[in-house]
């Protein structure tokens, strides 16, 4: 019996794009939160808590985008044929947000609030756009269409998972601001969080129950025998995280709640790997028919297993070096 190597490559992107959920996801969400803050010392503390490690979470999603191509270029070809407006949006995001990012420590007096402002609607842009490319996949690319991409993947489910992944990425952020800093930010970022966990639990059961309803093969698969028995304690385990993290925060709240968020993501992503398996372009196309040439799968292989460690690696490192409370710099 060989080695399943698409089956291996999808793990891999998988892998590269929860990480990046996960690490860039906070540092997004804090750029959404500047809506909320309007000191601006307050937001200073907010930024310098992700400005050691914010480069290095982009790494991962370079790896799966990379992954992506080298693994599964037809793939590719149809998502960013498909999509290219939503995620030209998405960067053009990212790249707004990633300059103001740096001329908001540079700027003026007469000028920081505009590269304030700058920052947090490239991450609400970013952020918005990764979204409804989300639901836009769940809901299926259509082959040969050449029409799709101008204005298909805008569909009222596809908006709405935009709108939840704001809440989700609010929700990290706003969670990490609670591990890192104390004080009066931190008793701000801790009143907040609870009507932020409600409105994500409330964006998870609509998506929940419109999924299914949508698509019927996904509705199959989720509530067929033997596979319901599999995935009935996954709505337990949400309620349980939203619970958790309301109980963290009546102590003395440091890690707990953001680790219970990240339960949170973790369970919604695996809802969505759930959803589309095996396809790789849903509803028509599985790993297997988008995968490159065995030769092509095997040789990119071996760079990956030699550089996942390697950011893995310095990631650790940057978080462990910058593991303390962030004041007024970098500590």
């Amino acid at each position: 019996m060989g080695i399943d190597l698409p089956l291996i490559w999808l793990l891999i992107i998988g892998f590269g794009i929860m990480m990046y959920v996960i690490t860039d996801g906070f540092d997004l969400g804090i750029g959404i939160l500047f809506a909320f803050i309007p000191d601006r010392q307050h937001r200073d503390t907010m930024v310098n808590s992700v400005a050691p490690v914010w480069d290095g979470n982009e790494t991962w999603l370079v790896l799966g985008g990379a992954g992506l191509m080298a693994a599964f270029p037809k793939a590719y070809a149809v998502v960013l044929s498909a999509l290219y407006i939503p995620l030209l949006l998405m960067l053009a995001g990212l790249i707004w947000r990633g300059v103001s990012f740096e001329f908001r420590f540079k700027a003026d007096e007469a000028h920081k609030a505009f590269w304030d402002k700058a920052f947090m609607l490239g991450s609400i842009v970013a952020t918005f756009f990764q979204g409804v490319t989300l639901g836009a996949f769940i809901d299926g690319i259509p082959l040969g269409d050449s029409s799709y991409a101008v204005a298909g993947w805008i569909t009222p489910f596809s908006i709405f998972t935009g709108i939840g992944t704001l809440i989700a990425y609010a929700l990290l952020g706003v969670t990490w601001l609670i591990l890192k800093t104390s004080g009066p930010l931190q008793q701000n970022m801790i009143r907040i969080t609870r009507p932020i966990t409600l409105a994500l639990l409330a964006s998870i059961a609509i998506v929940s129950f419109w999924t299914p309803l949508r698509h019927p093969d996904i509705a199959e698969r989720w509530f067929s025998f033997p596979n319901l028995w599999f995935f009935l304690p996954v709505p337990f385990l949400v309620l349980l995280a939203c619970f958790a993290i309301f109980r963290c925060l009546r102590g003395v709240p440091h890690a707990g709640p953001f680790v219970w968020s990240l339960l949170l993501i973790f369970l919604g992503y695996t809802g969505f790997v759930i959803s589309v398996w095996p396809h790789i372009i849903p509803p028509d196309l599985t790993i297997y028919e988008a995968a490159a040439p065995v030769q092509s799968l095997g040789f990119t292989l071996v760079g990956a297993l030699l550089i996942i460690p390697i950011i893995l690696c310095y990631s650790a490192w940057s978080y462990y070096v910058f593991r303390g409370k962030t004041q007024d710099g970098y500590h």
